[in-house]
């Protein structure tokens, strides 16, 4: 897929209501652009919290001191345009996250060419973004930038594979919370990114009711009607291990039941007797190779943990053009 190139836009420094609470006489030294924050809060990510991890990422590089092998070579006011390029094919997630870092660290207005957005599938090498600024920031922010972008560019390009198995079937593959502690919204939005749909994001914006539950609560229907009784507004999904269990809490009115390492077959039967009335995701036994055969039986979702703890990076690398 060849993306056409998109505008050119200048960024630099913190806007109204960022979190490291400089004045604006320093905003220029942290922070997000306004424009950028709202590329960001359109994507369903909260600006704020984009900055936090990207400074996280930075000190953790720094550790409150400077780069010493950028500030020894490059003179400070060497300017360069660097491209971030993909150096395989994949599904790019994370490109709005990156330039988060580079606006952090750059202590100068800079430009952003825009070759790429998140969720294209790009090839091997293919511009996906050119910042122009200091040498010094754009080395400096290099890695804490790529690490970011190539996590989020694997878990999307991952995703991607299994949406398009599923293509053409009602199915939908959909991630779980097994995240990098501190990263779950970026890695979520991956996931969206590459045409997955994301489960709860957080222990209290949905039950799951699981086998450890039912055993402290006596059983699978008990577990489900002590959630309803508690949390009446709270959606609830509920794990069944077998075709008995799916009985009892489809009649105690579960709306989203997880079949829980259920054959094919088992889950063919599942949705003759569920009937429509309840949603259905598949989990365990879930691989490439047998996802459509899943997906065919008629079940909503096919949980994949592996979509955000097991996939590999997508390869992007940072070069400065050489001077002309």
């Amino acid at each position: 897929m060849t993306t056409p190139d998109l505008p050119l836009v200048s960024s630099g420094g913190c806007g109204d209501g960022c979190a490291c609470g400089a004045d604006e006489d320093t905003y220029l030294e942290c922070g997000l652009d306004p424009a950028l924050a709202q590329l960001l809060a359109d994507a369903g990510l909260d600006p704020v919290e984009v900055e936090d991890i990207a400074n996280v990422a930075l000190q953790e590089d720094l550790a409150h001191g400077v780069d010493v092998t950028t500030v020894a070579t490059i003179s400070e006011d060497a300017v360069a345009t660097a491209d971030f390029t993909a150096r395989e094919a994949g599904t790019v997630a994370g490109l709005r996250i990156a330039e988060a870092v580079m606006s952090i660290v750059c202590t100068e207005e800079f430009e952003v060419e825009r070759h790429a957005e998140d969720g294209d599938r790009v090839e091997a090498g293919q511009t996906l973004l050119s910042v122009t600024t200091r040498t010094r920031d754009i080395l400096t922010a290099e890695r804490s930038a790529l690490n970011l972008l190539c996590r989020l560019s694997g878990i999307a390009t991952a995703t991607r594979a299994w949406a398009d198995v599923l293509e053409g079937t009602r199915a939908k593959v959909r991630d779980t919370r097994k995240t990098t502690p501190g990263l779950r919204s970026l890695e979520k939005f991956a996931v969206r990114c590459g045409g997955g749909v994301n489960h709860r994001m957080s222990l209290s914006d949905a039950a799951l009711v699981k086998d450890n539950h039912v055993v402290a609560a006596g059983g699978v229907a008990e577990a489900f009607t002590a959630v309803r009784e508690r949390f009446p507004d709270v959606p609830i999904e509920v794990e069944v291990d077998t075709l008995h269990q799916l009985r009892d809490v489809l009649d105690a009115g579960a709306d989203l039941i997880l079949l829980d390492n259920f054959t094919p077959g088992e889950c063919t039967e599942a949705v003759a007797l569920v009937d429509g009335r309840a949603a259905l995701e598949a989990s365990g036994r879930l691989t490439l190779v047998n996802a459509k055969a899943y997906a065919d039986t008629g079940v909503d979702y096919l949980a994949v943990g592996a979509l955000t703890h097991s996939s590999p990076i997508l390869d992007i690398g940072l070069d400065l053009r050489a001077a002309e």
